[in-house]
């Protein structure tokens, strides 16, 4: 038997043992704290509802009238996909979804040069049926079935509100973890998924770190390896609820990093593990694995 290796499993095993002592007597499980968590819109057909911003110019340049227009504007909304979503923050691929979200209850007939748009992909397409047409000899697949209109999105999203509010935007498949800051009203895809709140930069800013992935290395993966970081592995994170002054000084460093100031990523991964109150052993575990 080789003792060294025998020496050093023991150590790491020790070493990760309190880890995760300490994480689980000062952290507190995401689910407990004043956030909810939501998935992004599913529209069932993509190539109909997110427009860009080329296309959303020529809808807008149809209506009849100022009024037209300015209820056709409020409704196409800029979108977040999940290929969008950077570390900290995003980069907009100037697209937009036509957001005629069932809970909101709209009638097409008030948006003709909309109504005209989706049309043009033919109603057999966009209808919620479940249902297969033949036309000209091709198979036309409706959207699955659904209690909803031919020109809504698949999903009611009864929480469309929350997309106002400053938000942490994150993609829900993928080999790299990254969470978004949002404060300007995006939307965002069912690629992705967003949550509201208390703490919601600080949140951003822990996610983000070498702690934040610590946290989530045993998400769910999928067949290929990549992570499932859907509602059920976010809630049960244990993240320390910071003081307001700690608080300050993250938020205020993350303001650094989104800027790329030099060092500040370094300076957040050190106040995040503090929270946690590691060790340098316990630090260099975490940073290696």
């Amino acid at each position: 038997m080789n003792f060294d290796s025998c020496e050093s499993w023991v150590i790491l095993s020790a070493i990760e043992h309190n880890i995760k002592e300490k994480i689980a007597t000062i952290g507190v499980p995401l689910r407990e704290w004043n956030i909810t968590i939501y998935r992004g819109i599913l529209t069932g057909f993509n190539d109909a509802f997110i427009i860009s911003s080329e296309t959303r110019k020529e809808i807008l340049s149809k209506c009849a009238n100022e009024d037209e227009r300015k209820r056709t504007d409020a409704i196409i909304r800029p979108i977040l996909r999940g290929r969008d979503i950077q570390r900290y923050n995003y980069e907009w691929a100037d697209l937009y979804i036509i957001a005629t979200l069932p809970s909101r209850h709209y009638d097409i007939e008030d948006y003709p040069s909309i109504k005209n748009y989706l049309l043009s992909f033919g109603m057999e397409r966009l209808e919620q049926t479940g249902e297969t047409h033949i036309i000209n000899k091709e198979k036309i697949k409706s959207r699955k079935k659904t209690n909803n209109k031919w020109f809504e999105t698949q999903d009611s999203i009864s929480y469309w509100d929350d997309f106002n509010k400053p938000k942490i935007v994150w993609k829900r498949v993928g080999s790299i973890l990254r969470f978004s800051y949002d404060n300007s009203g995006m939307m965002a895809l069912d690629s992705t998924c967003f949550a509201t709140g208390q703490h919601i930069e600080f949140l951003v800013a822990l996610l983000n770190s070498k702690m934040g992935h610590y946290l989530l290395k045993d998400s769910p993966k999928t067949g290929t390896g990549d992570l499932l970081v859907s509602v059920q592995a976010i809630e049960p994170i244990k993240v320390p609820v910071p003081s307001e002054s700690l608080e300050k000084k993250i938020c205020s460093l993350l303001t650094e990093v989104i800027q790329k100031k030099n060092g500040s990523e370094a300076k957040l991964d050190e106040l995040i593990y503090s929270m946690y109150n590691l060790e340098p052993n316990e630090i260099d575990f975490i940073e290696h694995q």
